[in-house]
């Protein structure tokens, strides 16, 4: 039994961390009491996902740093699940989108800038892709791809890992059915259709699983990250994503990394800390430093397909592309983000201070025996309530305790300490410190020795 606590105990910790909470929050929550015309109370529906009475507000945030709205300091370890990897608003970017929106002018024109070159060169020389173009969410950037490959290869189908995450992409919201193939994931909304008619699911680090799903001979693309993020950080097995290139190859399917998440990894994500050599990488989130934009590469060879289709309206209502996709403002920040913020050197400091992190938290977990297990992938990590790790999407969202999960939040938030809500997850960016590392491990270690004794 991976979480072997007395639940009735626990359910009076989480408890007393809400009433804490409460106590903690009167702004916040006199705030939310005026939210009445948001959905939900949120603006954007994901912020309902808390393990607290109501979502924190806040006022300011720089570098790692949150200040909620009743004027407690925050360390972030979120860090907008990933949007802020750079840090709240950088100097740089601020500095850079200043001058393009303020002192220039010209958010949005339909023509270029400097910047779209100089990014799509820094791009290229970082993951190894020649050829860039633009989006405002991995999202679309993801959805336009899976359009180009559909219109390459004449496939329907598009393969994912089960209980993998891209966005809200309709065919990635697929798992592994108890037959094998795809059926909806859990509370799938408003699909457009059965998802077994565009998807086909494989499980992650099973090479034989992916060769049985791609003999069909009717995927265009396998769209995955080179690490699973969402749920849970489950790490390639030796030998598998050199195993995927192959198959994906003798099949005639384009493989697509979504780096979103992995950029993590390094300067080119796990693309070129690895060696891989997909034909498509798709990014989003943080390489604007937290102002939207995205992006997607592709290899010479799928550039020369394309070019060659002269059926395919790539540059009208073809289905590829919107008008504020590449707009200046969001190169501008994205050139700033990756060439003063998101630097080599900075992926070297994070990565140490991951490290750091994973190491204590490993020490925590091995002095209490829980059979738990810890998963870094370069500057981020997260602790999972399973040993050993799990080494797919299915087991991974098996070891699930929403319970215990929501303990860990509220205890670590009520004293300073923001982790993504989402999981257990904790990201580095170029202002987090060892202090803040070591605040963590002193807090986390703090809550497990209450949770052991209970």
């Amino acid at each position: 039994m991976s979480n072997p606590f007395d639940r009735v105990a626990l359910e009076r910790l989480v408890e007393r961390e809400r009433a804490d909470y409460v106590a903690r929050n009167p702004v916040s929550a006199s705030r939310q009491a005026g939210t009445g015309h948001l959905f939900g109370g949120v603006p954007m529906t994901w912020l309902a996902k808390s393990a607290a009475p109501f979502p924190l507000h806040f006022e300011e945030a720089s570098g790692a740093r949150i200040f909620d709205a009743d004027d407690h300091e925050l360390v972030d370890f979120c860090l907008g699940d990933t949007g802020a990897m750079a840090g709240h608003s950088p100097r740089p970017t601020v500095d850079a989108v200043a001058r393009r929106y303020g002192e220039l002018g010209g958010a949005t024109t339909m023509l270029l800038t400097e910047d779209a070159g100089v990014v799509g060169s820094i791009l290229a020389d970082r993951f190894g892709l020649p050829l860039w173009s633009f989006a405002l969410t991995a999202t679309d950037a993801n959805r336009w791809v899976i359009r180009l490959a559909r219109a390459l290869t004449g496939r329907p189908k598009i393969l994912v890992y089960s209980y993998s995450y891209h966005g809200s992409v309709d065919e990635s919201f697929a798992v592994k059915g108890p037959d094998g193939g795809a059926i909806a994931r859990r509370g799938n909304v408003g699909p457009p259709c059965d998802v077994a008619e565009t998807t086909r699911v494989a499980e992650f680090n099973d090479l034989a699983d992916l060769e049985r799903e791609l003999a069909h001979g009717d995927v265009a693309a396998v769209l995955m990250e080179p690490a699973m993020t969402n749920m849970g950080i489950v790490l390639p097995e030796p030998g598998y994503l050199a195993g995927v290139r192959e198959l994906t190859r003798a099949a005639g399917t384009l493989l697509v990394n979504d780096e979103t998440h992995t950029l993590s990894a390094g300067p080119g994500g796990c693309t070129a800390a690895w060696g891989l050599e997909p034909d498509v990488v798709t990014l989003g989130k943080a390489i604007g430093g937290g102002i939207p934009a995205a992006a997607y590469g592709i290899s010479a060879e799928v550039a020369e397909r394309l070019e060659a289709r002269t059926d395919l309206d790539l540059v009208d209502t073809g289905g590829v592309g919107g008008t504020l996709a590449g707009n200046a403002l969001s190169l501008a920040a994205v050139r700033a983000t990756l060439t003063e913020v998101l630097t080599p050197e900075a992926f070297a400091g994070m990565t140490d201070l991951a490290t750091r992190y994973a190491s204590g938290v490993e020490k925590t977990i091995h002095t209490a025996g829980l059979p738990w297990s810890v998963a870094q992938l370069g500057a981020r990590a997260e602790y999972r309530f399973a040993a050993p790790a799990p080494r797919n999407g299915t087991a991974s969202e098996a070891a699930t305790d929403v319970l215990l999960e929501d303990y860990l939040h509220l205890y670590l938030l009520n004293r300073g300490v923001l982790l993504t809500p989402f999981h257990n997850m904790a990201l580095m960016c170029p202002a987090t410190t060892a202090a803040d590392v070591d605040l963590h491990l002193d807090l986390f270690g703090d809550a497990v020795a209450l949770l052991v004794s209970a």
